[in-house]
């Protein structure tokens, strides 16, 4: 089962959303910083395996980012607020179509 969360980082001011899978693995994952909740990131894992495969890993990095290489199960400390699948794919898109859209 997919679940949808976002916790908020104080020390660095970034909220972090999460799309995570049955077995806690974090799937996609967009990070918003700031007052003005600018992109930094919206990785998706399927993706950054692809460019892995591609040779393309640096690039990919460089530009979405990368999702969290623990589940979630494993994180000291993490009480997240449950999100709808709605609520995840409004910030998921607006991220992606910024982050896109920066001279690469």
């Amino acid at each position: 089962m997919t679940t949808w969360v976002r916790c908020h980082w104080d020390e660095e001011d970034i909220w972090f959303y999460f799309e995570v899978d049955a077995e806690g693995w974090v799937t996609r994952q967009v990070e918003l910083q700031g007052p003005e909740l600018t992109p930094i990131a919206a990785a998706s894992l399927d993706e950054w395996r692809q460019a892995h495969d591609a040779g393309r890993l640096d690039e990919y990095d460089s530009r979405f980012g990368i999702t969290a290489e623990l589940p979630v199960s494993e994180w000291a400390d993490h009480d997240p607020e449950q999100l709808t699948f709605e609520a995840f794919e409004e910030v998921w898109g607006s991220a992606r179509g910024q982050i896109a859209s920066r001279p690469g």
